[in-house]
């Protein structure tokens, strides 16, 4: 029997989420999963969510989807064997059985409440019996009467079986028993046949324990004299020759398990990380383990054959440098997106949804209505939402006619009053109150590669001029901060003032003036300038960075 994740689709945006990345991301995996009857369909984010963004989920009663920064390969993407762990009370005989049973070299012990106490192989149980050992070692490893029965199929007839023979070596009474006290001491484990006298000699020279072999009876008075020295007597119908084969075969396991340095690895542990692991200690097996210590299974270098990859469905981005980390590690299923067609490549051919619209929202819309699926008044308020913050209220040049048809019918589902929530929504947005000018700087921001040119592009919006003004302040200095990050040559900061509809472009980075001079014509001073009319950045910013790098 196998152990894996099932089969889960993750429906994620972009890098550093606007509101529009998560509103399509939950909204497409509600219709994804009306249209299949499952929750295979899980919505995640691939950063931390800005404050308009909380603002809108909090309003319409929304969880956050999961945080999915990552989608490279995982133990829980492999086949996880749950070969069943051992007791750490069981005795060496009885873990051997379980490998024998389970066809395994390798067997996890654990405690009782499910955690991993160690590890034991073939290896280890053959090194045991091969290699010298003393005639303490049963003692050392406080063997259980109980086990030691057990193991040479005999009964416990006195003594408490639940004891442990604690102290003392294992001897055969083999000798005359006058000459027992020549090698038998205090506390040993003395193997012997059914001659009274030996059995006497032997309790009096302290054993604390007799094993009686041949099945012979034991005499009522060696019993009595047993009991009264607390000396635990077991019979056994093995010979003495193969009672000291198989006794030592009754010592605990965990007294030659593997208890410290253990290689296990967590569920959420990354193949590219384990495989390097895997290769340097060349163990057969590796116990995977819970966040708690709980062992859920065993994984091998086969197990690395088969990995299975995330399956996702990618929205409102098509560009890589935008997408979750390790995504050529993914199988990408769909896109559904408004934006340029970017570097995202895929090894197969994928459902492809892109529309010149202003919003990714405004085509799931389309999408409801085509696969006749009820939008519930939540979903048409996060999918509204998101057209509102894309289109800026509608004033962005990427608004079509279509994006506020779709907005206003949205609203009406919903049952809002649409300009008075987009004020409300905006207001939260740039409420930027306790954080730090990364955090500012980081909550819509988005990377673009072009060339041999790499740059960021930051934007906030706000229809207070004044707090746009603060902003500025706060990140002028962290611009210099964030030039250079992963090869990244100039930064860009829109803050654009919805009601007046234009920018002021903060900009660091060398040759970042001329690039503004050239797209816009305008002089950049003290890493500055106004953009008159310019408050979109798909639309407006990024078309002209490109032009511009691309004649240079």
């Amino acid at each position: 029997m196998r152990l894996n994740q099932g089969d889960k689709i993750f429906v994620v945006g972009h890098k550093n989420p606007d509101t529009d990345s998560i509103c399509a991301a939950v909204s497409y995996a509600y219709l994804k999963n009306r249209l299949t009857e499952s929750d295979k369909y899980e919505a995640c984010r691939a950063g931390q969510i800005n404050e308009e963004t909380e603002f809108v989920l909090r309003f319409w009663n929304c969880d956050p989807p999961s945080y999915l920064p990552n989608v490279g390969t995982q133990v829980h993407d492999m086949d996880i064997d749950d070969a069943e762990g051992a007791p750490d009370d069981i005795s060496i005989r009885i873990a051997w059985e379980y490998m024998k049973e389970s066809e395994t070299v390798t067997l996890p012990v654990m405690s009782e409440d499910g955690t991993l106490s160690g590890i034991i192989t073939i290896e280890d149980i053959a090194n045991y019996f091969i290699d010298a050992y003393t005639k303490t070692i049963m003692s050392e490893a406080k063997t259980k009467y109980y086990d030691i029965a057990e193991t040479i199929n005999g009964t416990v007839l006195s003594g408490n079986e639940h004891g442990y023979f604690a102290r003392g070596k294992v001897v055969v009474g083999a000798a005359s028993p006058d000459r027992f006290s020549d090698y038998i001491e205090k506390d040993d484990l003395v193997i012997t046949s059914d001659r009274i006298d030996s059995q006497k000699a032997a309790i009096e020279c302290g054993a604390s324990c007799l094993v009686v072999t041949l099945g012979m009876e034991v005499d009522p008075e060696i019993r009595a004299l047993a009991e009264k020295a607390s000396c635990v007597i077991i019979c056994t119908t093995f010979d003495t020759f193969t009672v000291a084969r198989l006794i030592n075969q009754s010592i605990p396991i965990h007294y030659l398990m593997k208890k410290k340095d253990i290689v296990s690895f967590k569920t959420d542990d990354f193949v590219d990380d384990i495989r390097e692991i895997m290769g340097k200690y060349r163990f057969r097996d590796f116990p995977v383990l819970d966040h708690n210590g709980r062992y859920l299974g065993m994984i091998s270098r086969r197990s690395l054959i088969n990995v299975r990859k995330k399956k996702l469905i990618l929205v409102d981005h098509t560009e890589e440098s935008q997408a979750v980390d390790n995504l050529d590690q993914a199988e990408i299923l769909e896109i559904i997106d408004h934006h340029r067609i970017g570097t995202v490549e895929t090894l197969q051919p994928v459902y492809f949804r892109g529309e010149p619209v202003g919003c990714t929202c405004t085509i799931l819309f389309s999408m409801f209505r085509e696969q006749g699926i009820e939008i519930p008044p939540n979903i048409a308020g996060l999918m509204c939402s998101a057209i509102i913050s894309d289109t800026l209220l509608f004033r962005s040049p990427t608004c079509t006619p279509r994006d506020e048809r779709t907005a206003r019918e949205l609203a009406g589902i919903a049952g809002i009053d649409i300009e008075k929530y987009a004020r409300d929504m905006f207001r939260a947005g740039s409420n930027l109150r306790g954080k730090s000018p990364e955090e500012i700087l980081h909550q819509d921001y988005k990377k673009f590669i072009f060339g041999e040119n790499v740059f960021g592009v930051g934007q906030i919006s706000s229809m207070d001029q004044e707090e746009l003004d603060e902003i500025a302040k706060t990140l002028e200095p962290q611009l210099e901060v964030e030039c250079g990050r992963g090869g990244t040559q100039m930064i860009f900061f829109m803050l654009t003032n919805i009601l007046t509809e234009d920018t002021t472009l903060l900009c660091y980075g060398k040759n970042c003036g001329s690039l503004v001079q050239d797209a816009y014509g305008e002089e950049v001073r003290d890493g500055r300038c106004v953009l008159k009319g310019v408050v979109s950045r798909k639309k407006q910013l990024i078309p002209a960075f490109m032009n511009s790098l691309q004649n240079a």
